[in-house]
């Protein structure tokens, strides 16, 4: 072939290969406000040999660490109360007081022994949900939140949902077997990591004894959690168990700002997988302020503004995961006007901060005015022009 053709040839090919690159790039989904691109961890030194399914996530960035099966559907006994909690939690005031139906008493399996009749606050229900893993106090608080378990178990799939998870299905607020109950180990990563933005649900997850006095008798529960006193930094969360489902497991630890939540299903030794997938994650991994929340970004002139330059803050935190010893490079694009018109409100949206992690988009924030600028009015001209006459 002769040098020319052959020259031509390489040119068709790379203008072909760039045009292929930009497509590809300009597909790509953008993250949405405060959410991070995926990270590429290899999972090296990441193993739960004995679990049919587990995931392994960095809850801040919310970040996959390491999957196995993470998408298989698979029973999840008493881990399911974690949506049951959410939802209690979402609709139900803590100290309302809940009368025990009858479906709830005698409820088999796992049981806080309550009474027909007997009164109980949503507060003590819920630690009787999950520190000792109550199917009773999941019916009750169920029944008296939807009128009916089967009613509530509606609202967990429609909260299911609203998190865009298609892999679980809720038939009951318990976990009690069922073939139409279940769900993914991601899925339940996703679902706790959305769980543990609410402080009480953080607060009950991570208490080893609570003494419920509410009821006609006082009740003490004991976390079936054993990584709350054996893991340094564990914060919850839930254990499960049934003959179809095996030993189940969600559980979250936190040290120096990085937050991991993991899932074991169907894994006999849940403990000690769990334990070695986080002290392996803590070891490698690190999580590093790129924007920090409240950080000012740009100033911008103010267009007939009582104030006439105002700065515009990040709404809100970035983080990045970092392998430890290895550096990751963030430049940061700022998308907003140089000038705006008064009257702009304090945290009125501006503009937007994008990240980006070599050509790659990272993450975005938006920007927000750090305080008002009133509009300029006559009695602000009127007080202009008598400064001048002073000044003559």
């Amino acid at each position: 072939m002769k040098p020319r053709v052959l020259r031509l040839c390489a040119a068709l090919i790379l203008v072909f290969g760039t045009l292929f690159t930009l497509a590809a790039a300009k597909a790509a989904p953008e993250p949405a406000y405060g959410e991070q691109a995926a990270f590429s961890g290899q999972w090296a030194g990441f193993s739960a040999p004995e679990a049919a399914s587990a995931v392994l996530m960095e809850g801040v960035t919310g970040s996959f660490l390491f999957e196995k099966d993470a998408d298989r559907p698979l029973p999840m006994a008493s881990t399911t109360k974690i949506m049951t909690a959410l939802v209690v939690l979402e609709c139900l005031p803590l100290d309302e007081t809940v009368t025990v139906p009858d479906e709830a008493v005698g409820v088999e399996g796992s049981s806080v022994n309550l009474k027909y009749g007997e009164e109980l606050t949503v507060r003590d229900l819920l630690y009787g949900l999950m520190l000792a893993s109550g199917n009773d106090a999941a019916v009750a608080l169920a029944v008296h939140a939807g009128g009916s378990a089967e009613a509530f178990a509606g609202m967990m799939n429609s909260r299911a949902a609203r998190m865009g998870l298609q892999n679980t299905r809720f038939v009951t607020p318990n976990g009690l077997h069922d073939p139409d109950h279940y769900t993914t180990a991601r899925d339940l990563c996703i679902i706790t990591r959305e769980a543990m933005k609410n402080p009480w649900f953080r607060r009950i997850v991570s208490t080893e004894y609570y003494t419920a006095l509410s009821g006609s008798t006082p009740r003490t529960f004991k976390n079936k959690n054993s990584l709350l006193s054996s893991f340094p930094g564990a914060v919850g969360v839930k254990t499960g168990y049934t003959s179809d489902a095996g030993r189940c497991l969600v559980f979250a630890a936190e040290r120096d700002g990085m937050q991991l939540i993991g899932c074991v299903l169907n894994c006999r030794p849940m403990f000690e997988t769990a334990s070695q997938l986080m002290e392996a994650a803590f070891d490698r991994y690190a999580v590093l302020p790129v924007v920090q929340k409240n950080a000012a970004v740009k100033k911008v002139y103010v267009e007939n503004g009582a104030q006439t330059v105002l700065e515009l803050v990040a709404e809100s935190s970035i983080m990045a995961l970092t392998e430890k010893g290895q550096a990751r490079f963030f430049r940061t694009e700022i998308c907003a006007p140089d000038t705006v018109r008064a009257p702009v409100a304090a945290g009125q949206r501006l503009g937007l901060l994008r990240v980006c992690c070599g050509d790659e988009l990272y993450a975005c924030c938006p920007l927000a005015a750090a305080r008002g600028a009133d509009e300029r009015s006559f009695s602000y001209w009127l007080s202009r022009a008598a400064l001048l006459f002073v000044r003559q």
